[in-house]
């Protein structure tokens, strides 16, 4: 059986982006405590930003991890998931002890494309490294985590998987980046006012900058992908005075001055990072 999950409460907000993030995707839920305190939460928060979890639920008596690996090939049929949050144990016997690992070499046998986040109680103890290396053999987008981890962590490491982010994304509480309508704003008590000496490959760089960070809040965008918005005989120089500029823009349209450590952070020999300003 399978079940979209409705969780209710109250939504968390997130600093980082508008919560239409996952714009509907379906994450697909396969794990026999989802109806914990702690899976709660988690689908609340995959709720919360705009996905839509799935949840695997076998119905009747000794359900086995059998019964969760037939459901769930079943389901990546049917509703075609844009990611899968997969538990490494299910029920109460031995031989399911590593049952989520079997059940992940299936969907990636039929989908080697499909992000998965392995979720699993197995960070400690004699089981941890057969549990992580196993997870992470398969040629897949494959990540693993500590089943205690918070929902924010669960949320950014599947955001982190699908790679998709937002047609509009906030830069703390003071810039707003809209690559739908290719704009930036900066936000004043509310309101929106274009910052209009962004453009071009301005603008482009900065959405990078912007995804980057959306996906995993301090994540390092390397000069490989950004110089392909430069020009000129020596793009590294010339990516920097464009680095440079977009300081000075969203600095004026905020009446300060952003140093070298702040907002746009140059890691030597590697990239930049974008850093949400305080405000």
């Amino acid at each position: 059986m399978l079940r979209q999950c409705n969780v209710g409460g109250q939504p968390q907000e997130t600093n980082l982006a508008s919560k239409n993030f996952g714009a509907g995707q379906k994450i697909l839920v396969v794990d026999d405590e989802h109806m914990s305190d702690l899976m709660r939460s988690v689908l609340r928060r995959i709720e919360t930003d705009g996905f839509k979890p799935i949840v695997v639920a076998p119905e009747g008596e000794h359900i086995t991890g059998d019964d969760y690996e037939t459901q769930t090939l079943f389901a990546m049929e049917t509703e075609r998931p844009a990611a899968v949050l997969l538990d490494v144990r299910f029920g109460e016997y031995d031989s399911d002890r590593f049952k989520g690992l079997s059940i992940l070499k299936k969907i990636v046998d039929r989908d080697g494309s499909m992000p998965i986040l392995m979720f699993t109680q197995y960070t400690q103890g004699p089981y941890r490294d057969t549990a992580v290396s196993a997870s992470l053999s398969v040629s897949a987008s494959v990540d693993f985590i500590d089943k205690l981890a918070s929902p924010e962590e669960v949320v950014l490491r599947l955001r982190r998987l699908i790679g998709r982010a937002p047609e509009t994304i906030k830069i703390g509480s003071l810039f707003e980046i809209d690559a739908e309508n290719s704009a930036v704003y900066v936000i004043d008590n509310g309101r929106r006012e274009m910052i209009r000496e962004i453009q071009g490959m301005k603008l482009e760089i900065l959405n990078e900058l912007a995804s980057a960070m959306y996906r995993s809040e301090g994540e390092l965008v390397p000069f490989s992908r950004l110089e392909r918005f430069s020009d000129g005989e020596d793009s590294r120089a010339s990516l920097r005075v464009r680095i440079r500029e977009l300081k000075v823009s969203l600095g004026k349209a905020v009446s300060r001055e952003f140093g070298a450590t702040e907002l746009i952070i140059n890691v030597r020999n590697r990239g930049y990072r974008l850093v949400p300003p305080t405000d």
